[in-house]
């Protein structure tokens, strides 16, 4: 089982940026192959989302975040067919999900996840929309490091040994909001609430800005699904694979390694161990 060769696909196009950054910290964590791939080769079938195990969805500005941040993109996920099919890219994310593949969303990755249905995932319903991310309280594009907690209850591979994580965030609608009461107590009851943002000082979550830094209810930065194997997120822990990396760096006794490879360790060891 630890001879598993990892194989992660990072998707791009359409407005995406970071998909160098989280290829790279894909590569730290421990795969072996990693290959950045256009969404349109997704769906003109040239390359095949079952050839990996490890879906990687960065964060830009997919579509430029029309009709809200990365609702189009989800649409098309959901409606276009691969070429030469009748199947859409959705339903090869729903096999590949099956199977026991890990699937991460940064900022937009994590829109994209919300919007699609893939998460919160209740039941194993994967197209069901229950929460979304809107607009910062702040009114505008919030670019800071922030605090983090982690749920040490939540079933997420990917936190596993991780209490708390200082990382940036990158985004201007990055609110997370349920579509009811019952919903955000779903969330908190089965622990899928994985990361919050929370106080430097007391590590509480928080939701005073701008340690919480877009108004996010219950100071959500990050859930997944039941099986702990979908993660969506807004803060970057890609943007955090080397000590130069953080602000304070000159200042602090920092580890060569940045923080945020963690993430990617976890997942790729998972793979290793699966």
């Amino acid at each position: 089982m630890g001879n598993v060769k990892i194989r992660a696909i990072v998707t791009t196009g359409y407005g995406t940026n970071c998909e160098v950054e989280m290829a790279h910290a894909v590569r730290l964590g421990g795969a072996d192959v990693v290959d950045i791939v256009h969404l349109s080769d997704l769906l003109d079938g040239s390359v095949r989302l079952a050839d990996y195990q490890f879906l990687n969805l960065p964060g830009g500005f997919l579509d430029g975040d029309n009709l809200g941040a990365a609702q189009a993109g989800a649409h098309r996920l959901k409606y276009a067919t691969i070429k030469g099919s009748d199947r859409r890219l959705i339903d090869e994310i729903l096999e590949f999900v099956e199977r026991g593949g890990l699937v991460l969303g940064i900022c937009n990755g994590f829109q994209l996840l919300v919007k699609t249905g893939l998460l919160p995932g209740f039941d194993g319903d994967y197209t069901k929309r229950l929460v979304s991310l809107t607009y910062n309280d702040s009114g505008r594009f919030e670019d800071r490091w922030v605090t983090l907690r982690t749920n040490p209850d939540s079933p997420c591979i990917f936190t596993r040994g991780i209490d708390t994580l200082e990382v940036p965030v990158r985004h201007g609608e990055g609110k997370f909001v349920a579509k009811d009461d019952g919903v955000l107590e779903r969330l908190k009851r089965e622990g899928l609430i994985v990361f919050q943002y929370a106080d430097p000082a007391t590590l509480e979550a928080t939701m005073a800005y701008p340690q919480n830094p877009n108004g996010s209810v219950e100071a959500i930065a990050g859930i997944t699904d039941p099986t702990g194997r979908i993660f969506g997120l807004m803060p970057h822990p890609e943007a955090f694979t080397h000590r130069t990396n953080h602000p304070k760096w000159t200042r602090l006794d920092l580890p060569e390694e940045g923080a945020g490879v963690a993430i990617f360790k976890n997942a790729c060891d998972y793979l290793k161990e699966a």
